[in-house]
């Protein structure tokens, strides 16, 4: 290989890198649940149950996307993989522009099952594929793909309020969202490759910051993975983390409105904690490459504590500056999880079996999901939000605990 090939190489993965990150804005629509759940609401009157089982069962859907994913890149490869699942996803949104006030199991088939599917398997080959060229700064590659992932509920999540607000209608929405994903993922298609067998990458160099891991890397298959009991401990710990932010997520808006926010400001909460979600995850994969991989994975652990016991506090006195912080916090910590997700699955099982091994790491979304489905249940019942922040706080502090035993594979 020429040293002008081995350049052109080099400047073409920041090229697949824009494309992946690019992709992943369109593919995090689906996190904007919040906001698009509104006209299922108010014109439809679905019951916040049954919206609140979509959202879990899209976790529950994402997750299992997520693993087929790796079995689809086997067989049919990477480029007709990212096809279906845009063509999945988008299919998905734009029917769900359809559905009238009947049985809810028809959006639990479109959003859910198709757009949750649809996503989860863009997310898992697209991660794994874009990752593959940045062995170097894999943690910052990891973030700046979920940090175009978080940041969706801002920007997309936004432009889709004011449409269904709009001339537009939200039917209209839907199936405009619909389109725009499955265009973005299939073009990325063309754009996203894994790089070749003899492909020469620069590898990560250490630095004096990072303290080295001790310990032999190497492949682990997915089996030898999840006979790991170490594996389990840092699974557990990401769905004591997750959970936080998921049931966060799940009730932003109406958080805020029991502080005393105005509604307007109320919507703009939801989309801070967007950005400070996509800040997360960018920030943690930077972490990642400098500090390495113990104290980023504990220091996320302490953010997800301090930022449910601001919040706490927030509720508890009815204050609304406080209660935005925790929200700031919230975001932040949320966006820790998925980048330690995928950077703690490549430094402790290799890259070999890096797509499987990371879809069955986030199985914890869908844990995860149902906590946050139980902090729903448990807000009603108690008729405020105490309760709920006091087990995740509860959470936090065991996600912390366990981080801090883990140090082999």
């Amino acid at each position: 290989m020429t040293q002008h090939t081995k350049q052109t190489e080099l400047s073409a993965r920041w090229w697949i890198l824009a494309a992946g990150v690019a992709t992943m804005l369109f593919a995090g629509i689906l996190y904007a649940w919040s906001i698009l759940k509104a006209p299922f609401a108010s014109e439809l009157n679905y019951e916040a149950s049954a919206l609140a089982l979509n959202f879990t069962l899209t976790m529950c859907f994402f997750c299992l996307g997520g693993f087929l994913s790796g079995q689809m890149v086997r067989r049919i490869g990477t480029r007709l993989t990212i096809i279906i699942s845009g063509l999945m996803a988008g299919i998905g949104f734009v029917l769900t522009g359809f559905l009238g006030a009947v049985n809810p199991l028809l959006l639990y088939l479109t959003y859910a099952f198709l757009g949750g599917s649809g996503i989860g398997i863009a997310y898992i080959v697209i991660i794994s594929t874009v990752n593959a060229w940045f062995p170097d700064r894999r943690g910052l590659s990891s973030g700046m793909l979920m940090m175009g992932f978080g940041a969706s509920t801002l920007l997309l999540g936004k432009i889709a309020d004011r449409l269904f607000a709009s001339a537009v209608g939200w039917r209209n929405t839907y199936v405009i969202i619909g389109i725009a994903i499955a265009a973005a993922v299939v073009l990325s298609s063309f754009v996203i490759k894994a790089p070749g067998k003899d492909t020469v990458l620069p590898q990560k160099k250490k630095t004096a910051k990072a303290k080295s891991e001790d310990f032999e890397p190497r492949d682990y298959t997915p089996s030898e993975m999840v006979r790991r009991f170490t594996f389990w401990r840092a699974f557990f710990a990401l769905v004591c983390m997750t959970a936080v932010g998921s049931s966060v997520i799940s009730f932003a808006r109406d958080l805020a409105l029991s502080v005393g926010s105005p509604a307007a400001l109320a919507t703009t909460l939801v989309g801070v904690l967007a950005v400070c979600n996509g800040l997360g995850r960018i920030i943690t994969g930077a972490l990642f490459d400098t500090m390495g991989r113990r104290f980023t994975m504990i220091a996320a652990s302490v953010l997800t504590i301090v930022a449910s016991a601001v919040t706490l506090i927030a509720v508890s006195i009815g204050s609304l500056p406080i209660c935005i912080a925790g929200l700031c916090l919230t975001g932040l910590s949320y966006g820790t999880s998925p980048t330690v997700s995928s950077a703690f699955t490549s430094a402790f099982y290799g890259q070999k079996h890096f797509a499987t091994n990371l879809s069955i790491s986030n199985f914890n979304l869908m844990v995860a999901s149902f906590i946050a489905t139980a902090c729903s249940s448990l807000q009603t019942v108690s008729g405020g939000y105490t309760a709920p922040f006091i087990l995740l706080l509860s959470l936090a502090s065991v996600a912390l605990v366990l981080n801090i035993s883990i140090k082999r594979p």
